[in-house]
């Protein structure tokens, strides 16, 4: 049994568990993650693709025409119909078989407006369940398989960020430093994929533009790369969530570097102070405690000292850059092994903001690092 039918198996289950009949799945991270198949354009270009698993009908992936050779080569599904534009009733003509006389669950936060509209239509006054909830359970702790895609991305990540180590240097602009890294990246991505995996039609390229700051606009927390010119003294901020994306699994992985020296004490100051609330978070990660704790520990540390606390402890990530749970007040969830964080430390003034953030692995009796770049501030002067 591959991968997917595991996947699948474990949602029927649940969905049994939920007195549900049938899930329609539109997020194109979870349509990859139960059928293999990824749209890359989906709604973008107003063409939904919808997976839709029935404990009766068993799965089936409607798909755009322009994409049904694509589906085929990769989907792992029971059947495929491709609709065409302005054709009949384009991808609407398997829904009124497949939710007659059924308990429906539909992704409430994420279902584009036209196919929540038309099954609305169909289903006129019942209630549709949210699926969201069930989904992200089943994501939360991840297979071996998918351990060994985070360690792997992992090392894409720490490529990225040597790469960008080593092209910052005086006169040069953001984006060309943005073009190394992703270069870098993509390289190490197709080592990987060409030792490893089976699959040629997985793009090594990384994703997602490169969020990136020095200078004046280190304070603009996603600030894409720009024809700004970086200037000795300088600080620079280099972020990968999303960038960091190998065979579709994301991590977040962060670092503030400064150029030739740190002009301000004060900017080591809040430097340190990320580094520490970090180090605090890490220091009560492991199984059987909640999100919310981790994130009380990192917040109350920075507010202890004197400053605000800018944005929530980490999140998971996985084939999606935000899984749950997220390590922030509220959430309750219990950690346990098998979960991947990406964990922050951050700490911000009204003219410099310093930030560094890993990927983690949660074992059996702590966590496993898996970008590995030094947050030495030595190591960090270029």
């Amino acid at each position: 049994m591959n991968i997917f039918s595991q996947r699948i198996n474990k949602l029927l289950k649940k969905m049994s568990e939920e007195n549900l009949d049938v899930a329609i799945i539109t997020d194109e991270d979870n349509v990859y993650y139960f059928s293999g198949y990824y749209d890359y354009l989906h709604m973008e270009f107003g063409r939904p693709t919808i997976l839709l698993v029935s404990q009766k009908k068993g799965t089936l992936l409607i798909t755009p025409s322009i994409d049904e050779n694509m589906a085929r080569s990769e989907a792992q599904v029971d059947r495929i119909v491709a609709w065409n534009d302005g054709l009949g009733d384009e991808w609407r003509i398997e829904f009124p078989s497949f939710l007659h006389n059924n308990t429906v669950g539909i992704e409430l936060n994420s279902i584009p407006q036209v196919v929540k509209t038309y099954i609305k239509k169909i289903k006129q006054n019942q209630i549709l369940q949210n699926l969201t909830p069930i989904v992200s359970e089943i994501r939360m702790i991840k297979s071996n398989y998918e351990i060994q895609l985070a360690r792997h991305a992992g090392q894409v990540a720490d490529a990225m960020m040597s790469a960008g180590r080593e092209t910052i240097r005086d006169g040069i602009a953001e984006y060309e430093v943005a073009l190394a890294i992703a270069e870098a990246g993509t390289k190490k991505a197709a080592e990987l994929l060409t030792k490893y995996y089976q699959d040629k039609d997985m793009s090594p390229n990384t994703h997602f533009l490169q969020i990136m700051a020095s200078g004046n606009t280190i304070t603009k927390t996603h600030h894409r790369a720009s024809t700004k010119i970086i200037r000795y003294g300088e600080p620079v901020f280099l972020c990968f969530c999303g960038m960091t994306n190998f065979h579709r699994f994301k991590l977040g992985f962060d670092r503030t570097f400064w150029l030739g020296k740190i002009t301000d004490p004060l900017q080591e100051k809040i430097y340190d102070l990320a580094v520490a609330s970090q180090e605090v978070a890490l220091n009560v990660i492991r199984p059987g405690v909640t999100a919310e704790s981790i994130h009380k520990e990192y917040a109350s540390f920075i507010e202890e000292n004197g400053y605000d606390y800018p944005f929530r402890c980490g999140r998971a990530t996985g084939f999606s850059m935000l899984e749950e749970p997220q390590l922030v007040s509220g959430n309750t969830t219990i950690l346990q092994p098998g979960m991947v964080f990406a964990v922050d430390g951050s700490a911000n003034e009204e003219t410099f903001r310093a930030q560094v953030g890993d990927s983690f692995i949660i074992t059996e009796d702590g966590y496993e690092q898996i970008t590995n770049f030094s947050k030495k501030i030595e190591d960090l002067i270029i």
